[in-house]
């Protein structure tokens, strides 16, 4: 799936997150949600070294590669589609790494307030 049919948060056609590393639940590079998609992994995020040391401290180790689910292991300024629970958790925690908003599924918004993720918009 190089294109995908779903809508960002703005409203507009959801553009890639990152094929380098390839992300998305589906591992097609976009922040798509299905219903098999159970975390929501909605938001672009570029993440921070913050927000992987948060993400490793509730339960969800970002940062150590994982070969047997070819999961690479994110790198500060890495771009990824994480939790839109999490990332909300984050932004309570005063660690919410910058979202790219053309890149983030308009089912984020089920999580996370628009306000919240515009306040934290990367550039």
């Amino acid at each position: 799936m190089n294109e995908s049919k779903q809508r960002n948060v703005l409203g507009g056609p959801l553009s890639p997150c990152s094929h380098d590393p390839v992300t998305g639940f589906y591992r097609d590079g976009h922040c798509n949600v299905g219903a098999d998609d159970l975390g929501c992994h909605a938001v672009c995020a570029e993440v921070t070294e913050e927000f992987l040391a948060f993400s490793k401290n509730t339960g969800n180790d970002l940062s150590t590669p994982r070969p047997e689910y070819g999961f690479p292991g994110l790198q500060p300024g890495d771009r990824w589609c994480v939790c839109a629970a999490r990332w909300f958790e984050a932004y309570e925690a005063g660690v919410a790494p910058p979202a790219i908003l053309k890149a983030t599924s308009e089912a984020a918004l089920q999580h996370v307030p628009l306000a919240a993720l515009q306040e934290h918009a990367a550039g």
